[in-house]
């Protein structure tokens, strides 16, 4: 039995059901997802599982911040997803048909916080479409913040931790950014987190440079890339805490 400490992440199609052609609608996720793995493989690819979920596993947090943001941005116009990203141990205890037979708190920590970003979805945070949850005995071994897990606040209710606090603060964010993209300001920042020039993507979108540059700054692009990067600095090792 193989164990590693790990980020799990489930994704499921938001509003599957309305869909007219689901069919088409799996062939388009695949393939935007088959882009992401592309850019950013895991230690699990993104693929599908069973009915409208697709699963994938990652070394660290920043990772599957990354990927789930990635994910996000190279969806078609119109589709949306839920991502719920747990961080805890991965147990392989066996292999079935389609893979490897998986097991352990990352999964779990990630079924918890996929089940809460649908309840937050369909609250009066309806932009919310990521959570992050944490294995409450999880260790420091992935590079995370410091604190333990989550604890029990008064009347039995569970308590984020500090480090499930400042990854969830920073997904509100970036969720509530994406919410307002329009799909051009959506493709820039695809490709800005590609690397291409700001001059690149004027060529790209048949507009001026001043242009790209202003809607990064006005859309919350560079907000949204810039608290990425501060996130990140708190969760690699030596960083500020």
């Amino acid at each position: 039995m193989t164990t590693l400490h790990a980020i799990a992440v489930i994704v499921d199609i938001s509003k599957s059901r309305t869909h007219a052609d689901r069919s088409t609608l799996q062939t388009q996720i695949q393939d935007a997802f088959g882009r992401v793995n592309e850019i950013l493989p895991g230690l699990q690819r993104l693929e599908p599982t069973f009915g409208d979920e697709f699963q994938a596993v990652y070394a660290d947090v920043p990772t599957a911040l990354r990927a789930t943001l990635l994910a996000r941005l190279q969806l078609p116009d119109g589709v949306d997803c839920r991502f719920g990203l747990g961080e805890g141990e991965l147990r392989t205890v066996g292999a079935g048909v389609a893979g490897a037979v998986q097991d352990g708190s990352a999964w779990w920590s990630a079924r918890r916080a996929i089940d809460e970003a649908r309840e937050h979805q369909y609250s009066k945070l309806g932009f919310v479409r990521t959570w992050f949850r944490r294995d409450g005995s999880a260790g420091s071994g992935s590079g995370s913040g410091s604190g333990s897990g989550s604890g029990v606040a008064a009347g039995g209710a569970q308590r984020p931790s500090a480090h499930e606090a400042l990854v969830n603060a920073y997904l509100l964010a970036r969720d509530q950014i994406l919410a307002t993209m329009t799909p051009r300001a959506r493709r820039l920042l695809l490709g800005q987190l590609r690397g291409a020039t700001q001059a690149q993507l004027a060529v790209q979108e048949g507009i001026t440079q001043s242009a790209v540059s202003q809607s990064l700054s006005r859309s919350g692009a560079n907000a949204l890339v810039a608290g990425e990067a501060l996130l990140n600095d708190s969760l690699t090792p030596g960083g500020d805490r």
